[in-house]
């Protein structure tokens, strides 16, 4: 099978040798600018969904559900994407999938209805889709490979800060500006970066275009069928309670105005789980560190569940609760991207790229499972989701020797 290398970062001297291209540890942020765009994109919906239902003239779970839209639309165009754009050049496909994901949310923010507004996060996704896995890979290339996992930390580190403040966020611009005004500055933000990648990065090439086809036979891979999968069931588990955040942290008697200091609770955890989580596993490796983010995922969501169901009242309990699912949801991701890009060193830039179409598989999962839940009470969202944590935790733990022997 042809593989796909990562790109080099390096380029050729006048005088024949190799050096390095400037701007690595500055290329570095800028990518990580970029997912901080993109996911405030994707996560600031949720902060502002009851406004937006309102307006829309649809319920929250209906409005929810462009969140799903995105999510699964993202997941089905990654792939596709990563074929089709093989042989640009990649800072220009960075530039151009920014620009896209920019005009995408201009044309949600003027949405007259919900059809109008689901075409627009279809359209953002495929913004995404394109940047994500590229930032990602593109990261990997410019560091040694020792550094790695921190490499994935700052860039993925973009996307928690945005989920520190992205819902957040989203509250506070949806009840002071109204959702459109929101949209309309996360546009002008994607277009924003869009010029810094584009005066920061050094210029990479592209790679081979290989086949779909091709490209899918990696998920043959027994190596790659054993890490893969954890990434839906792990996202799943930790979106199925956070894409509704608003109405589950009310159940847990969290008081008006208080809500939106837990969101921020949960993105400082977020942050500090993904950054923890690049050290952890150069150091001791993916399997410890996703074994101890599923466990405590799986705390950090049952004993909100038994908050909820016995009406008891611990708000200095559910604040330090908020901060470890924040932490565990994110620490998941540099450890498996590290897996993959282990078991599949050849095919790094789609392995990154399917890694990413699991989030967001996962995601739609958590957010589909989350709303149908959700009006039978707020304890049956958080013990769908600390379940899914469990299952996250025992397939790791029966897959991990497979995945070391396809290594």
């Amino acid at each position: 099978m042809p593989s796909v290398s990562i790109p080099s970062a390096r380029r050729q001297r006048t005088d024949g040798r190799e050096s390095p291209e400037r701007g690595g540890p500055s290329s570095i942020l800028v990518l990580a600018l970029g997912t901080f765009a993109v996911g405030t994109d994707a996560f600031v919906v949720a902060g502002f969904l009851p406004s937006m239902a309102g307006e829309l003239h649809v319920s929250t779970a209906a409005a929810g559900q462009s969140i799903t839209v995105f999510a699964a639309a993202y997941a089905l165009l990654s792939p596709v994407l990563a074929t089709v754009t093989a042989r640009l050049p990649r800072r220009a496909l960075l530039v151009g999938a920014l620009i896209t994901l920019g005009l995408a949310n201009l044309c949600s923010a003027l949405a007259p209805d919900l059809a109008v507004l689901i075409a627009g996060r279809i359209v953002a996704a495929a913004g995404a889709a394109a940047y994500t896995p590229t930032a990602g890979a593109v990261g990997a290339a410019l560091v040694r490979p020792e550094l790695r996992a921190r490499a994935l930390a700052v860039v993925i580190g973009g996307l928690t800060v945005a989920t520190a403040l992205g819902v957040p966020l989203g509250s506070l611009a949806g009840h002071w500006l109204g959702w459109r005004t929101a949209l309309g500055i996360v546009a002008g933000l994607c277009l924003l970066i869009a010029l810094g990648v584009r005066l920061i990065m050094p210029a990479l090439p592209g790679n081979a275009r290989v086949p779909l086809r091709t490209r899918l036979a990696v998920l043959r891979r027994p190596a790659v069928l054993a890490v893969l999968p954890l990434t839906v069931l792990g996202m799943g588990a930790a979106y199925t309670a956070y894409a509704y955040s608003v109405p589950v942290l009310r159940a847990v008697r969290v008081p008006d105005g208080a809500d939106l200091w837990m969101l921020l609770l949960y993105g400082l955890g977020a942050v500090l789980g993904n950054l923890a989580s690049g050290y952890a596993t150069d150091r001791w490796g993916s399997v410890r560190v996703l074994t101890a983010g599923y466990v405590a995922m799986a705390l950090s969501l049952a004993l909100p569940a038994w908050i909820a169901a016995t009406h008891v009242s611990l708000p200095a309990v559910v604040g330090p609760l908020v901060l470890l699912w924040g932490a565990s949801s994110w620490c998941q991701t540099p450890a498996q991207q590290h897996r993959l890009i282990e078991v599949a060193p050849q095919e790094a830039p789609l392995v990154v790229s399917l890694n990413s179409s699991g989030i967001y598989l996962g995601i739609g999962l958590g957010t589909v499972l989350g709303g149908l839940a959700l009006p039978h009470g707020a304890t049956l969202v958080y013990a769908l989701g600390a379940a899914l944590a469990v299952a996250a935790l025992l397939f790791l733990r029966i897959t991990a020797r497979v995945a070391v022997r396809g290594n």
